[in-house]
């Protein structure tokens, strides 16, 4: 006998003798929770409805029962009514599920718009897991901003090659967190491990009739539930308490901006047959889905439902699974409101932002989406920080020697404060990359014009064709990537790496293996670069012990007080000043920058040094050094070569490279 219940948590909750169930549908006639016990389903219509939730309590029930719901209701899709009681559903909250979703006929909730499919889709689908609700106490490293260093990394493509880490733990969440993967983070001086999406997500319809699989996990069905690809709840957790044991913070790629249901023709396994008209934006009069993210749906995160479940699920990440902080999958997306328009203080923004839980973890948005006025860079709020592609875009241009470069390189290593600066914001909103998942690895960027995406089987059409990349010569391409890595380590803004970069790590040319759970999309540590990799720790070093170059107040070449000197003073070769006309300099490929402290920035150890960059993406140059007693911490084409003092008014600079000089500021010389 089913007993009321409430409706205050939604969910499988465990309680006292029994399990509480908790469902929201604002349109559905009956709710029918089934579970599956000694290889049956037992049905149990949830007797009770406050409001749009309904709920009820069944004893005998305990955790690591598995379950799911048939949703009973009109099925009228020119309404945005798709109800099919025959299809299975996923509790949109379950903190668990059974096995991974793969796309298969059974779970179409229609024979076309016309009627529904009337087959039963259980033989195919996962079941919800029951689950304890688990709020440990975490011992997070709770690292600044302005410290972090950001490692992007696939949750299983960082370690199935990876010949160290043991094999049974490859690919799985337990093997991000092994003692050969620790350590390598350790030793390049990561801080933050940023894993693409972990939560339950489908193999859609498109990869399996190709016979490929949803490799990146952009496909989310079960948001709460870490994906059992990679393992369960307990595994995330153990891989979490041994990153944080390690001093790493965990980072979460999450995906609130559209389903794994896709459009019309999609599947019905979750939040279409629980309720269509409330969870998904939809167009005229509901036969059809709003597609600002290019998947064929989008959340409807201005309903109070859809917010619930979003913040919710936040919570239960960090709470409940010890994340330290999110990245936004298509962000702009989350901030549209009822009407579909872009508001940087939408529902959801202002909902996170005010969340005692969640203001104090690390918020990165991807500041864009497919939809109406959707490039938004530089239009979220504090202490929401972004995505930068005109960092990633102008560092590459200048580096492949495009005409007229200088300007955009000065904006962007000095913190894009023209796109950052303004509500309060800091520099440590830009968080700065030259490669992430979505596109060439770095080594593919010097070493491919075009895109090498024919394995995905769409015809190379896929993928991004505007990547500034350039094939250079076998022993022109280490002295590139080195300059560009030099020119992420010294900019303004929160770095990011991506997992495999330090490596030298190759997608075959592949600029969106989003598809290629394979060989392409794995890391290739049999032909690791070790040199490399020792360069980049030694950069990522120097970025530690020199808070100049990671200063959290924007730089705007203002007069400090502490030595009257400026704290951004922008060079030529010659040691000269840029006037108006060499700043227009189509030809220019040098750029120097004396860096200080801010002008504005109290006391502190940025106002103890001065820091010189050069970067010269033209030929040899002979480089004028301003004077003072420098010292050379870094030579991008001499990588071997130990931090020394610089003796003479001027330095070599070699093609295609950069050098990084220090000094101690007048006003330190004088104390």
């Amino acid at each position: 006998m089913i007993g009321p219940g409430d409706p205050l948590v939604l969910s499988a909750t465990p309680r006292a003798g029994g399990v509480n169930f908790a469902l929201f549908s604002a349109h559905a006639e009956r709710v029918e929770l089934c579970l599956f016990r000694d290889g049956r389903e037992e049905s149990h219509f949830l007797p009770e409805r406050s409001g749009d939730i309904w709920h009820g309590f069944l004893a005998d029930v305990a955790p690591g029962t598995a379950y799911g719901y048939r949703v009973h209701g009109p099925w009228a899709p020119e309404r945005g009514y798709r109800f099919n009681p025959a299809k299975l559903l996923i509790d949109p909250y379950a903190r668990a599920l059974s096995a991974p979703l793969r796309w298969d006929p059974l779970m179409q909730g229609g024979i076309g718009p016309q009627r529904p499919d009337r087959r039963d889709s259980a033989p195919v689908m996962p079941r919800s897991i029951i689950c304890e609700v688990e709020k440990p106490l975490w011992d997070r490293p709770a690292t600044s901003w302005q410290k972090t260093i950001i490692y992007e990394a696939h949750p299983k493509g960082l370690t199935m090659l990876h010949p160290e880490v043991p094999e049974p733990l490859r690919g799985r969440f337990e093997g991000l967190a092994s003692a050969p993967i620790i350590a390598h983070l350790r030793r390049l001086g990561v801080t933050a491990l940023e894993l693409l999406p972990c939560a339950a997500f489908i193999d859609d319809r498109f990869l399996v009739e190709k016979g490929l699989r949803n490799y990146w996990g952009y496909q989310p069905i079960g948001f709460f539930a870490p994906d059992p690809r990679y393992g369960g709840p307990q595994a995330f957790r153990k891989m979490v308490r041994g990153l944080h044991a390690a001093g790493i913070e965990v980072i979460v790629d999450v995906v609130f901006n559209h389903s794994g249901e896709g459009d019309g023709a999609g599947p019905t396994v979750s939040m279409r047959g629980i309720d269509n008209a409330c969870y998904y934006r939809l167009a005229e009069g509901g036969r059809s889905y709003v597609n600002d993210t290019g998947t064929g749906n989008t959340l409807n995160t201005a309903h109070p439902a859809v917010l619930r479940m979003v913040t919710d699920c936040l919570r239960h990440w960090v709470e409940e699974l010890g994340v330290d902080g999110f990245r936004f999958d298509l962000a702009a997306t989350m901030a549209r409101g009822a009407a579909g328009g872009f508001d940087g203080e939408a529902a959801l923004i202002s909902a996170i932002r005010q969340d005692p839980v969640l203001r104090g973890v690390k918020l990165i948005a991807e500041p864009w989406d497919i939809g109406p006025g959707g490039y938004r860079l530089g239009g979220f709020p504090w202490p929401f920080g972004e995505w930068n592609d005109r960092y990633r875009d102008g560092v590459r241009r200048f580096w492949r020697r495009d005409p007229g470069q200088m300007p955009e390189l000065a904006r962007r290593i000095s913190g894009s404060a023209e796109i950052f600066d303004q509500d309060g914001r800091s520099a440590t909103a830009s968080v700065n990359f030259l490669t992430a998942h979505d596109g060439f690895t770095l080594h593919d960027l010097v070493s491919y014009n075009e895109k090498q995406n024919e394995p995905n089987g769409e015809g190379n059409r896929d993928g991004h064709n505007a990547n500034h990349s350039e094939a250079l010569a076998e022993g022109d391409k280490a002295g590139r990537k080195r300059a560009m890595l030099t020119t992420l380590l010294i900019s303004q803004g929160v770095p990011m790496l991506l997992a495999g970069d330090e490596i030298g790590n190759s997608q075959q040319g592949n600029n969106n293996a989003y598809a290629q759970d394979n060989e392409i999309g794995w890391i290739d540590w049999a032909a690791a670069d070790f040199g490399l990799m020792d360069f980049v720790a030694r950069l990522v070093a120097i970025r530690q012990a020199h808070p100049v170059l990671r200063q959290r107040r924007f730089l705007h070449a203002n007069i400090r007080k502490q030595d009257g000197m400026r704290d951004l003073i922008w060079r030529l070769p010659s040691g000269a000043e840029p006037t108006t006309q060499d700043w227009l300099d189509a030809q220019a490929r040098c750029l120097c920058v004396e860096i200080r402290g801010a002008a504005e920035g109290p006391e502190g150890e940025a106002a103890r040094e001065a820091v010189l960059v050069i970067c010269n993406a033209g030929e040899e140059v002979e480089a004028r050094l301003p004077e003072g007693r420098w010292t050379l911490l870094v030579d991008s084409a001499d990588p071997d070569a130990p931090e020394r003092a610089h003796d003479g008014a001027t330095t070599c600079v070699r093609a295609q490279s950069v050098q990084v000089f220090t000094r101690p500021t007048c006003f330190q010389e004088q104390s």
